[in-house]
């Protein structure tokens, strides 16, 4: 049975763009793959830990090869439980809006408490840091309110850290087979916004298609 595992990273939860392209993604996948198990992480619903003293000590602890004393195991074992929803998916699709230029800081906290030394990537002094995740596909749908290609007219592509940070995070966690869906210029204009989503919805359901031939 395969598992897909939705990390939803908006707040807006009736008018999120990017909430709405991954769910027609997901209920078009769904329709071709109808065992599929659906997981739905929202990062706005849990209670992430802080990645306080304990969890930094346990994770120097790890890189030095010293036992964890009991705090410090206990910090670590809530970060293996939080990465345990990637470890366990074979898809995973993720609903990110842009937020000042980047991501939103939950997912940002998510990342930085997840990708850690043995728990989504190995280390080897020759060869440096090994993703633990290859074989993995992903599906990530970006939300802009502005137009953020190549073809704008303005310098918006520059400043663009969404996109980038996402695939270079995926591409480190040794996840390559990655496929982005755009929805763009949703606050200029209810028209607009509208006619963004249907074309983005429909590149999702098209792309759930060619995923399943």
């Amino acid at each position: 049975m395969t598992t897909l595992l939705h990390i939803e990273c908006s707040p807006r939860k009736q008018r999120s763009a990017s909430l709405e392209v991954a769910r027609n993604f997901i209920e078009r996948h769904q329709q071709h793959n109808p065992h599929t198990q659906v997981e739905t992480l929202d990062l706005w619903g849990l209670q992430l830990p802080e990645f306080d003293e304990e969890a930094m000590n346990a994770k120097y602890a790890g890189l030095s090869g010293k036992p964890r004393t009991p705090a410090q195991q206990s910090a670590w074992e809530q970060l293996e439980k939080l990465a345990a929803h990637l470890h366990r998916a074979d898809m995973l699709v993720m609903s990110v809006p842009l937020w000042n230029y980047s991501i939103p800081y939950k997912l940002k906290h998510y990342i930085d408490l997840v990708s850690q030394k043995d728990i989504l990537f190995s280390f080897d002094p020759e060869r440096g840091p090994q993703g633990l995740l290859r074989g993995k596909t992903a599906v990530v749908a970006y939300a802009r309110g502005l137009d953020f290609s190549a073809q704008s007219t303005t310098p918006a592509e520059r400043f663009d850290f969404q996109k980038p940070y996402i695939e270079a995070w995926l591409e480190f966690i040794d996840i390559t087979d990655v496929h982005a869906l755009i929805v763009e210029k949703t606050i200029l204009g209810e028209e607009m916004d509208r006619d963004s989503r249907l074309v983005a919805s429909q590149q999702a359901r098209d792309l759930a298609d060619r995923l399943t031939r």
